[in-house]
């Protein structure tokens, strides 16, 4: 897997080992190795399925891959050294936007309904002021408390979901139980009532619906327009073993993600992923969110929301190191870490807006001329301005007591 000059035409491409967890945003890899974006830029992807993102941790840590499909966060957390992270591994590219919501089990469904029927019918940021309804109603007749799941602790995820609930004043430590559910697993723990909803990525949340298991209740698109999901994970080392291999590979999944961005072949994609050694779904359940044409579940109106999941329009593949800010501070509000720390520094070392730019240079991409972007759509009423990330956090009304912000605000002035 080391480095090499591609040399003359026809030269063997060179292998990329790949994690990746059957996703609906998983696309550009398989894409790319599909339709031979790949090999049309000197690569070839050898593709590894998982079953959870520990596993693909674990497994690009020791070497098994070279890079990974990896949650957003991942990458962040390895950097603080949490979740058993031992090196570096840097996102020279994001993979997509967006691709997440919010299911609720049928009973939740029914309380809500009963609780709020308009909030729980508006969906999105709305939805979550029934559930605060149902918790709090749960706590006045002393029955035990709701239970959500998520895929990761260092997630978009449960960052998301978090945000939700935190917004309609549940406290998600406190008056809510969280735990952790792999992907393929969710529509189960929903149908068995391990879980009464979950925060996963698609095609699962659809899937929840087509065996009516589930009603989806909020998109991630409804809370926060193209926000961050997907990053390439690749270690540290590396990138600086094999740094023509990683141009490369990030060209090449940039084609795959430009192709996937054009509505006429979301129908084709859908066909691919469907294949058992993908993420192997009914073709028509995965059609619904790669198209936009989302089926809600509970009776509710369908939608046709082309946001759902962004492969590369609106700069979806850069790196915007204002997404990693916004995540650490997410990290810092909910106790994940707390010994201070200068936050731009590990944003610029983790998000390698460098490395993207370079790469796409010869494709004629455009990028845009700085790292880091105000959010102004965001969660309801809300703004996220990265040179006040600080002020930002000290304003939200729930979060942990245990880190010390002024001591954080001595290290980022």
């Amino acid at each position: 897997m080391a480095d090499a000059a591609m040399g003359a035409a026809g030269a063997k491409p060179r292998e990329v080992h790949v994690g990746f967890m059957p996703l609906t945003d998983c696309a550009p890899l398989v894409v790319a190795s599909e339709l031979g974006f790949d090999r049309s830029h000197g690569v070839k992807l050898v593709l590894h399925r998982e079953v959870s993102w520990a596993n693909i941790r674990d497994k690009l840590a020791v070497g098994n891959f070279d890079c990974a499909h990896m949650l957003a966060p991942m990458p962040i957390a390895a950097a603080l050294g949490l979740g058993r992270a031992s090196d570096l591994i840097v996102a020279p590219m994001a993979l997509s936007l967006n691709g997440n919501a919010i299911t609720v089990s049928l009973r939740l469904y029914e309380e809500m309904l009963a609780a709020d029927e308009a909030a729980t019918r508006a969906g999105g940021m709305s939805a979550a002021r029934a559930v605060a309804r149902v918790v709090r109603a749960r706590q006045q007749q002393g029955r035990e408390p709701l239970t959500f799941g998520m895929v990761y602790p260092f997630s978009c995820h449960n960052y998301d979901l978090r945000y939700w609930l935190a917004a309609a004043g549940i406290d998600p430590d406190n008056d809510v139980n969280l735990i952790v559910v792999p992907p393929p697993l969710s529509v189960d723990a929903l149908k068995i009532g391990r879980v009464d909803g979950v925060c996963v990525g698609q095609p699962w949340n659809s899937v929840a619906v087509a065996e009516g298991e589930g009603v989806i209740v909020a998109t991630k698109s409804e809370l926060w327009a193209m926000s961050p999901e997907k990053v390439l994970g690749v270690r540290e080392d590396w990138v600086e073993k094999n740094p023509s291999l990683l141009s490369d590979l990030v060209r090449a999944l940039v084609a795959a993600c430009r192709w996937l961005d054009e509505p006429e072949n979301r129908r084709e994609a859908a066909r691919i992923l469907a294949q058992p050694r993908y993420v192997g779904i009914a073709e028509q359940v995965l059609l619904g969110p790669l198209t936009g044409a989302l089926v809600r579940g509970g009776r509710q109106a369908d939608v046709l929301d082309p946001d759902l999941v962004v492969f590369h329009r609106g700069y979806a593949n850069f790196p915007w190191r204002s997404h990693a800010l916004w995540m650490l501070t997410q990290m810092i509000r909910w106790g994940q870490v707390r010994e201070p720390f200068d936050l731009k520094a590990l944003t610029e070392r983790v998000f390698r807006t460098d490395l993207y730019r370079e790469a796409v240079a010869a494709l004629g991409v455009p990028v845009p001329a700085e790292d880091a972007k105000r959010e102004s759509v965001f969660f309801g009423n809300e703004s996220f301005d990265p040179d006040a990330a600080l002020s930002y956090l000290r304003d939200l009304p729930i979060r942990s007591s245990g880190a010390d912000l002024s001591a954080f605000a001595s290290l980022n002035p």
